[in-house]
């Protein structure tokens, strides 16, 4: 495996990674534990941010020069993060509607 796919695995498995706790985050939230919801939303900001910092690493290569091949395996990973992210963004709001719900 060289070192492009690493980075493609890598994107993949953090965003994975990511959407699995915004979506348990949801899971708790439903079932009125905010704190705890809170902490997997953390989490899953952190791993957004792993897969994120690669994202940003391979660009910065590639505008130094390094042309990244643009294979079906990399399409996949830029897929995965940008559903992640806004899988993630959606479901901080849901929490914020549950969280007000439950306040009424």
């Amino acid at each position: 495996m060289d070192e492009q796919e690493k980075s493609i695995f890598q994107i993949i498995s953090a965003s994975g990674d990511s959407r699995g706790s915004a979506f348990e985050a949801l899971r708790l939230a439903r079932k009125g534990a905010f704190e705890e919801a809170n902490e997997k939303m953390q989490e899953a900001k952190e791993k957004s941010i792993i897969a994120h910092d690669e994202q940003t690493r391979l660009i910065a290569k590639e505008i130094n020069g390094e042309k990244t091949e643009t294979t079906l395996l990399m399409v996949h990973a830029q897929d995965h993060l940008m559903n992640s992210l806004l899988a993630r963004d959606l479901i901080e709001e849901m929490i914020e509607i549950l969280k007000e719900q439950k306040m009424k």
